[in-house]
Parts: structure tokens; sequence; C-alpha cells
């Protein structure tokens, strides 16, 4: 994945700037000598910091686009830093061979330069070819927008972007698209906006609908889950995971994956105990949020989240969906 995961409304084209860079670092210190993921490297804004403060870093990323970044760091920094392509899912794949890890730090969604890059599809404030891609393989946005019948475009809408008028930006797309094919960013907002309509000072009406195609064309939750089973099977006992995310849906599942017990269904005090599971995670952070001269910098972080924890002694779980709130789309209409 890439780097921002964030709402447009209002926002204006400008370099990457890390979201809660200071807390993200305070999260793991202390840094010197440290061997550090950066499992969604995007511009490279952690793994600079990362670096600059003595710690060696593994930079993983799926979107082709981030390697002039990349080498730039290579060139900088050497033999402490390595970047490997490929999906954040797969980072204790990617990091074997490299030693032992002592912290994985991942920034969930969408860049601040992927929506800036109108040919990337990303953005309803410009327009592009409605793709989404970031690999840049596999069904596009468009694919999805042109194929899927109403009752699951709708199901998708809602599940992913929780778009509570789902049903009627669905039947219009469909009523569109027996004309022609919907291809571009532009083409699809100005859809939406015409069919649900927009109050003034609201977010674009088109918000929703594009974080959830994004999501599907990415499959955004199935590789957070995968990302966070993979930093508990390749940490240590001690080593740290930060996490920083976008909207609750992402945060939801970070703290349920972190801490269980809360995701799961209360006992009752007449029923015999169940079992409780070892923990694989302690000291386990309340959510940090940006402040208030961070926000006036970078407008783009309001919607931001961090929670870190440490690694336990307890052996990692296998890989499994249950109890962490990820969205289903079948039937969420």
């Amino acid at each position: 994945m890439g780097k921002r995961s964030l709402p447009e409304s209002g926002m204006a084209g400008g370099p990457h700037i890390p979201v809660l860079l200071d807390e993200v670092l305070a999260a793991l210190a202390p840094l010197e000598g440290k061997r550090i993921v950066d499992g969604t490297f995007g511009a490279g804004g952690y793994s600079r910091a990362l670096l600059e403060a003595g710690a060696s870093v593994i930079a993983i990323d799926r979107d082709p686009s981030v390697r002039p970044h990349a080498e730039a760091l290579a060139e900088a920094f050497q033999d402490r830093f390595v970047f490997v392509p490929g999906s954040f899912s797969e980072l204790d794949v990617h990091a074997s061979g490299q030693g032992q890890v002592d912290a994985v730090v991942l920034d969930i969604g969408v860049s601040s330069m992927q929506l800036d890059t109108a040919e990337r599809g990303f953005s309803f404030m410009r327009e592009g070819p409605l793709d989404m891609r970031m690999a840049g393989e596999g069904e596009s946005a468009a694919d999805l927008v042109n194929s899927l019948e109403a009752e699951d475009l709708a199901n998708l809408l809602y599940a992913y972007g929780e778009e509570r008028k789902s049903r009627r930006i669905a039947q219009a797309i469909v009523a569109a698209r027996e004309t022609a094919p919907i291809e571009t960013t532009t083409e699809l907002a100005r859809l939406i906006e015409k069919a649900i309509g927009r109050k003034p000072g609201d977010a674009h009406p088109a918000t929703r609908s594009f974080q959830a195609l994004r999501i599907a064309v990415n499959a955004e939750f199935e590789q957070l889950v995968e990302a966070l089973f993979a930093a508990e099977r390749l940490l240590p006992e001690g080593g740290r995971l930060a996490v920083v995310s976008f909207h609750s849906l992402e945060d939801r599942i970070v703290k349920r994956f972190f801490d269980p017990e809360k995701g799961g269904p209360a006992q009752s005090r007449h029923l015999p105990q169940a079992d409780v599971e070892p923990r694989r995670w302690v000291d386990v952070t309340k959510a940090v949020k940006p402040g208030e001269a961070e926000l006036a910098r970078n407008p783009r972080a309001r919607s931001a989240v961090l929670r870190s924890a440490t690694r336990a002694a307890a052996a990692a779980r296998p890989t499994s969906f249950k109890g962490l709130g990820v969205p289903t789309v079948r039937g969420a209409a």
C-alpha cells in the first residue's frame, strides 16, 4: 500500500508530508542501531526520518512509482537502507534474510502523491482514467463500475465507504452505463453528485464512493489484516509495531488485532469461562491523533490515528479475520 487515506474535499496538491511523524518515532524509540521495516514506503518520509535517527530500514512498496524515492535513500544511506518491491501483506517474507527486525511501521491507505497524480485515477478532483490500482495490475475501478450488478455495487459502496445512499448511486451508475461506459474520474464524480445532491459546506458527495472503490480494487482490508499477522510472525519478543490509519474501519481492525478480547462476545458469569488466549501484544497504546500544530501544517492529517504495541512472548497466531470487524460486501447494503 501507499501512504495517505484522506478525504479530498478542499484539498490542494502539494509535497508529501509524513503524518504523525514525531509520534511514530517516539513509539519506536530508541532507534539508534535498530532494524526497522517500513512496510508502506511511499515517498519515504518515515524511512528517511528513521535513517536519520540512526536506524537501518527495510522498505517495502508495491507501487512502481516510488522507485526514485527509494533510489535517493539508497544513495544517501547505502548499507543501512534496503528497498524491496512487493506487498506489505508479505512483509515477513520480504524482510527474511536481512537479520533480526526490531520494529515495523505501517501507514495505511493511498498516498498524497497518488492522489495528486491525475493519471492514477484516485482523485475525483482531477480528470483522469478511472483506475485506482496501486500496483498497476488487476481489475480497475472502471472494471467494477461498469460490470457489477446494481445490488453488488450498492453493497460494495455501503460496506467499504459507509455510503448511506449507495443504492441510489448504484442505480444511477447502472442507468448511465447503458449509454456508454463510465471511464473517467470526473465523469463518475459528476454522476454521483447529480444522483444524491450536494449541500454547501459538506464533503464532495463522491468521497465515500471513491474510497470504497479504491479499497475494493486494492483489497486494502485483506492486505491490512495479512500485514498485521505478518508483523506478528516477524517480530521477536519486545519488538514494536506502529500503525497509522485514516478511517474508522481500518482503525477498528488494528484496535481489535492488538486486543482481541475487545472484539469478542462478552462472557456470562453464569457459564463456564472459556480459555483465555495468551496475549501476543502488550503495552498497547491508546489512539494518538495529530495536534493543532500538525493540522495547521497539513490538513490532510485530520483523520489520522496511530496505535502501537510491543510483541509479547506467545507464539504468533494463524492469520484470521475473525473478530477484527473487517467489513463484508455480501448483503451489506
